[in-house]
Formats: structure tokens, C-alpha cells, sequence
């Protein structure tokens, strides 16, 4: 999701925070089509990655796919580290507060208001999510992201399945899982794949897939809703150019999820004379 690295710079601008990106590749990644081609438009320069070595502090995104480099850092560096996740309101709200902490510098008006637009927009979708039950895969960083997003709306957890998590991870999960009771039903599977998830479907249904595009073939077995957030995502255009960090991401995953939901509402109550009474044209 190379527009995660666009929020990203963008939070920390709106702060007035000096930061570098490793590594940046918003602008490889989606570089504009303006009839003068270029290799490798944009990304962090050579001189701004080896300057990273006097920054005050190095945050990551990822605790699980980087577990040697804040440890080296904080020791051949001397800076400061810390791990971030800032998916959801709570996420954003922790990694925001921590920045400014670190920095000293205030969070502006408009990320206030940007959380604002996000409540607001959770507090309106929210009768359609809650109580749905989910099952979830990906990797270990953007799994934790999501549990946490969909547990703030309400969402209850079922199956949650990351093939490269380690058992740090899967306590991690479980404590999360364990401080709420919409996660009770929950359990977490490492060290497994697709074919282990499509018998969980069938010996425990649940209303949504959260995951990428390889789980459309357990929507074709199961019936169930597929909501394609994760990555790879190969039968679909131009999910990649949106974020799922910040408030800005919390938007975008909302948006996918709840409207899933309401297409799949649709999808079930459109047969005239029989189902058609929920058919409804204001959900």
C-alpha cells in the first residue's frame, strides 16, 4: 500500500517533524504517467539514508519482519526505537501521541479533524459491522493492525491465521484477543495456510474473509463474503494506491468492509417475490 507512505509523510509534515523514509518507494510504485520517462522516480535518497544514522529516533511499522534491525540500531546507533501500529483510531492516536512526546511538537488542528471524520464515519457504519463474525490471514504485523481495527468496531474474531507467525506473535494476538469479550471465540493458527483456513470455514462458518486475493477461492467454496485487504491483491485495480494507516486508512478500511457487507445484503435478498422484501434502497 504505497499510499500508507504518503500518510505517513503527511502526519509527520502537519507536525513539523524532520523524517526520513526506509525505505520510500510511494513514488516507484505509482509514478505518474506524464509522457517523460523516468527510472525509479522519487524514493529516499543514498545521502538522506546514510544521514538516518543521526536521527533522534528510528520507528518501525513491523515488529514481526524486523526483529534484528531496531535492536542493531539502538545499539550501534544509540537511538531511540520503538514499534508502531497505527491502524484504527487507537493505533493512530498511540503513534501520533508518541511522536509528538518524542519531537515536543503538538498534533495539529487537522489530524483532529481527520480523527473526527473517522469517528464519525465508525459511529455511522457501526450497526452494520458489529457482532459480524470474521476470520482474518496475512502476515503477523498487518493481522495485529487489523484485529485491532475490526475489535474497535465491534467485530468478533474467529479465525485468525498467519503462516509465518511465531509464537510471540500468537501470544501477542491471544492478550488482545483475551481483553475483550468480542474476542472469546477466537483462536490463532500459525504455521498454517489457505487449505487449513477453508476446512476452519466449513466446520465454523463466519459472515467475512478478510485477506488477499488468494481467499476468493475459499469465497467460491464457502460463500462467504471476501473483503480484499492484505497483500497480494492481483484481481483487483488500484487497491494499492490507498492507505490503511492513519485516520485517513481507517476510512479506507471501513469503506471496504461495511460496503461488503451491504453488497452481499444485497446480493442475498434480490429474488422478486421471495427474498426481495429486505431489498432495500437505503442501507
Amino acid at each position: 500500500y504505497v499510499g500508507n507512505i504518503r500518510v505517513l509523510k503527511r502526519m509527520l509534515s502537519l507536525m513539523d517533524v524532520d523524517h526520513t523514509v526506509l525505505a520510500d518507494n510511494s513514488d516507484i510504485f505509482d509514478s505518474p504517467n506524464d509522457g517523460d520517462f523516468k527510472m525509479y522516480q522519487g524514493g529516499t535518497t543514498l545521502e538522506d539514508a546514510a544521514d538516518s544514522i543521526n536521527a533522534q529516533a528510528t520507528l518501525s511499522l513491523q515488529k514481526y519482519s524486523t526483529t534484528k534491525t531496531l535492536p542493531w540500531i539502538k545499539q550501534e546507533w544509540g537511538q531511540q526505537t520503538a514499534t508502531y501500529r497505527p491502524f484504527g483510531i487507537r493505533g493512530t492516536d498511540e503513534f501520533l501521541m508518541a511522536i509528538s512526546e518524542l519531537t515536543g511538537k503538538a498534533i495539529p488542528w487537522e489530524l483532529e479533524r481527520e480523527r473526527g471524520r473517522a469517528v464519525d464515519a465508525m459511529t455511522d457504519s457501526q450497526a452494520w459491522v458489529h457482532g459480524k463474525r470474521v476470520a482474518l490471514y496475512g502476515d503477523p504485523d498487518f493481522v495485529m493492525g487489523l484485529l485491532n481495527f475490526v475489535l474497535e468496531m465491534g467485530m468478533e474474531p474467529v479465525h485468525v491465521l498467519v503462516h509465518n507467525g511465531n509464537k510471540k506473535f500468537k501470544k501477542e494476538a491471544e492478550e488482545l484477543l483475551a481483553s475483550t469479550p468480542l474476542g472469546k471465540d477466537a483462536t490463532v493458527w500459525i504455521g498454517k495456510d489457505l487449505w487449513h483456513m477453508r476446512s476452519l470455514l466449513f466446520t465454523e462458518p463466519v459472515d467475512l474473509i478478510i485477506g488477499n486475493s488468494y481467499a476468493k477461492y475459499l469465497e467460491r467454496d464457502t460463500g462467504i463474503p471476501l473483503v480484499r485487504i492484505g497483500y497480494p491483491i492481483f484481481d483487483r485495480h488500484h487497491l494499492h494506491r490507498y492507505a490503511t494507516l492513519g485516520y485517513e486508512g481507517t476510512l479506507n478500511l471501513l469503506n471496504w468492509i461495511v460496503n461488503r457487507v451491504l453488497e452481499h445484503a444485497d446480493n442475498t435478498t434480490n429474488i422478486p417475490s421471495e427474498t426481495d422484501i429486505s431489498f432495500d434502497l437505503v442501507r
